[in-house]
């Protein structure tokens, strides 16, 4: 059906921007500006790049409203697939929404601490400098918790999209392992730290079914069978 096709275009082009904004917040900033253990640094970095630092916070608060976007236009992509796992996925979206803008405030207050505003001046700059690294561990850690949901959305997504008929179930399986590495991730971050850099490299391939369901929603798209427009037309007559 058509609007499976162009609903499935769109979807496409928002989880794109969801894509690029994450990389750019997740990978490309904190390269870029953020030093392991060394908190003067880390905030040298972020007072000496504030147009970096404030373009972070900014793409990172668009980040998620395109990630609430993209959840509500793939629930009306699979809402008669199966309307309970579609309302799971976009509640698991919905839950984690609240921590992502908490973060982003979060990351404000760590500039202000960086800057040494007027209201901070009771602070030292060695006190600052470890308030604002706080914060960072903060924010870290805060993703940390954000990737069990990253993980449990897909779950769903991906029985709908092995479910649907106008997607390929490949995906669909891809999608749910993407799930699953991601829980498995958060997991060693939260109780053995010092293996999670080793687990994300590792589980890389894995990481690549969101990109992949990208992909095949832009340029290949929506491609219904006709069990699935026979199946539509009866839902609605």
């Amino acid at each position: 059906m058509e609007s499976i096709r162009k609903t499935a275009r769109l979807a496409g082009w928002v989880y794109l921007g969801v894509v690029i904004s994450g990389l750019f917040v997740l990978m490309y900033v904190p390269s870029r500006l953020f030093v392991s253990d060394n908190a003067a640094a880390t905030v040298g970095n972020i007072v000496a790049h504030q147009t970096l630092f404030r373009t972070y916070i900014l793409i990172g608060v668009i980040a998620e409203l395109l990630f609430i976007t993209v959840v509500l236009l793939l629930y009306r992509l699979f809402k008669e697939v199966n309307q309970l796992l579609a309302g799971a996925m976009v509640l698991l979206v919905l839950i984690i929404a609240p921590l992502a803008f908490l973060s982003s405030m979060n990351q404000v207050a760590t500039l202000a601490f960086a800057r040494g505003d007027a209201l901070l001046a009771v602070f030292d700059k060695p006190q600052r400098d470890a308030l604002a690294a706080l914060l960072l561990t903060i924010d870290d850690q805060g993703t940390l918790i954000a990737e069990i949901f990253w993980g449990l959305w897909l779950l769903p997504l991906g029985l709908l999209v092995f479910r649907s008929g106008f997607l390929p179930r490949f995906l669909g399986v891809w999608l749910i392992i993407n799930g699953l590495a991601y829980l498995v991730i958060s997991m060693t971050g939260l109780l053995l730290p010092q293996h999670v850099h080793t687990m994300f490299l590792i589980a890389q391939p894995a990481l690549m079914g969101e990109l992949a369901f990208t992909l095949w929603l832009l340029i290949v798209g929506a491609r219904p069978s006709e069990a699935t427009i026979d199946f539509a037309s009866s839902r609605v007559s």
